[in-house]
């Protein structure tokens, strides 16, 4: 009996670590070998009938999740190329190269940027020349100089009108002061050839006759009748004198009139060159307003026109930048396809990103288009597809699955899973889900849903591209009573299991169960810890 309960006690102590997968394989393997040992000492030693296979009732986890497969890729990789297209004249880097952020990968022939960059830099030349010339335009400078002296020209023309005025003025008071001399000659003459005529009635009857005559008239006298002596030639000479005065103030009077109208012509001679000298100060007014008033808006469109230029060298030197390959952050190199002498098409492909992170989808490779993205299960033609080159930071990974909808429904960010890889079949890890994609994307005509699972560590032996099993733990209950999955069955619509007891009775026990997984059944009632339960034959 002692050796048969040896027996028991090693079946019990392989028993107790059933929960693990690859130690409940190894105690299937121990049993049966127990078994068969079991039987043969039986044979030799004892009638009694062998011990079955039975595990206990123990507080244990149950957790539950989905599988799928998928792919490792780079945490983060980056499809590049030039922005133009051309000529490579040099590739600095293969495959497998360790690169630094800012180092130069590859280069295109510069030759047309140059050139378009030089041309943008004259245009800026020339513009900036302008500008230039219109902050040191003299215009308003000079429409001022021009103002000022036609005020001047208008001052000093009113000041000759005015002398010119007074001028006129003074020759009109001395025509008008002669011609009251002249009169007053004319008076005294009157009046000397009344006093010489009187002694001579005849000679004062021709005297008043010729008097008269030559007041009304300028008709020659009438000849006098001869006089006697002294008398008659005083009053000759007096009538001459009367005469000479009487032209005197004709002459005078023609004078006072030639001076009035010469001072009507000075007068208005002098009212029209003012007027020409004001409106030549209106003109140079309106000059240097219009100057002084286009002279902003000509310098802010001229400095339109400059920072216009130096946006077209900014762009012309860019251009020339980009025939420059750099490395955008530290990464190694994945994929070239082009070397020198070839000629390379712009890059215009996009990514279709991996939800939650900057990594491609994986067997995308930089395909432009959605429905391309959605066939990421596709092997490229190429690496790298129909980009020039791909960066990759090959010291992280990540794992990208596809899960149909039902499973995605249940799964979340955080949630732990379990990978396991085809490549290293003895390398087990354990990460968690990143990101899940909003938007399914039919896949084989299957509509799924892209799940990103991130890795804690890295392994040397992982590589960008491997296949990986992921299991996503769902659901996890801690702490609870569990029995192997297959110890539970099914009698008369409830829940049953076996119960062996120690004396070795076995009796039918019925049981609440609860949660699964893992293999493991939750119990709810009906058994306690510690209680052994049979499992089938056939474990």
């Amino acid at each position: 009996m002692s050796r048969h309960r040896a027996q028991q006690q090693e079946q019990g102590r392989i028993f107790s670590r059933w929960q693990s997968p690859a130690a409940l394989r190894a105690a299937r393997g121990g049993v049966a070998i127990l078994l068969v040992a079991s039987g043969v000492v039986a044979c030799t030693t004892t009638t009694a009938p062998p011990r079955p296979n039975t595990a206990p009732v123990q507080r244990t986890s149950i957790t539950s999740g989905v599988s799928a497969t998928g792919s490792l890729t780079a945490i983060t990789e980056q499809n590049l190329g030039f922005v133009t297209g051309g000529q490579l004249t040099a590739v600095n880097v293969k495959v497998g190269d360790r690169v630094t952020a800012g180092q130069v990968l590859a280069t295109i022939d510069p030759f047309a940027a140059q050139q378009s960059l030089d041309q943008a830099r004259g245009q800026l030349r020339t513009q900036q020349a302008t500008l230039e010339k219109l902050n040191n335009s003299p215009v308003v400078g000079g429409s001022q100089d021009t103002l000022d002296q036609a005020q001047t020209i208008l001052a000093k023309t009113r000041a000759q009108a005015d002398a010119q005025n007074d001028a006129a003025e003074t020759a009109v008071d001395n025509a008008r002061r002669a011609l009251s001399q002249a009169k007053k000659q004319l008076d005294k003459a009157e009046d000397a050839k009344k006093a010489a005529c009187a002694s001579s009635p005849a000679v004062a009857m021709l005297a008043s006759s010729g008097s008269s005559s030559t007041t009304t008239s300028n008709t020659p006298s009438v000849p006098t009748m001869p006089t006697s002596g002294a008398s008659s030639a005083a009053c000759t000479s007096a009538q001459s004198a009367v005469a000479s005065a009487k032209s005197g103030v004709v002459t005078a009077q023609n004078n006072l009139d030639a001076a009035k109208q010469q001072q009507d012509v000075t007068e208005a001679s002098g009212r029209l060159a003012v007027a020409n000298a004001q409106q030549a100060v209106v003109s140079a007014q309106n000059a240097l307003d219009s100057a002084a008033s286009d002279r902003p808006s000509n310098i802010s469109a001229q400095a339109g026109q400059v920072t216009a230029a130096q946006a077209a060298v900014d762009q012309a030197q860019r251009a020339l930048d980009d025939t420059t390959l750099r490395a955008p952050v530290d990464a190694t190199v994945s994929a070239v396809n082009g070397t020198v002498g070839e000629f390379v098409a712009p890059s215009s492909g996009t990514s279709a990103l991996a939800p939650g992170t900057d990594a491609t989808l994986p067997g995308t490779n930089g395909a432009a288009s959605g429905a391309a993205a959605a066939q990421a299960v596709a092997s490229p033609n190429r690496p790298g597809g129909t980009q020039f080159m791909v960066l990759d930071n090959i010291d992280e990974f990540q794992v990208v699955m596809a899960y149909t909808e039902t499973d995605a429904s249940s799964i979340a960010p955080g949630q732990k899973v379990r990978l396991t890889f085809d490549a290293v079949p003895d390398l087990e890890l354990t990460g968690s889900v990143l990101s899940v994609s909003p938007t399914a994307t039919a896949i084989a005509g299957v509509i799924s849903y892209y799940v990103t699972v991130v890795l804690p560590t890295g392994d040397p032996r992982l590589k960008s591209g491997m296949t990986a099993q992921a299991e996503v733990l769902t659901k996890e209950i801690a702490g609870v009573l569990a029995v192997p999955s297959a110890a539970v069955r099914t009698q008369n619509g409830t829940s049953v299991v076996t119960v062996l007891d120690p004396d070795g009775t076995q009796r039918t026990v019925t049981v609440q169960t609860g949660a699964t997984g893992d293999g493991k059944t939750q119990i709810l009632s009906g058994v306690t810890e510690g209680q052994q339960v049979v499992l089938p034959a056939t474990l």
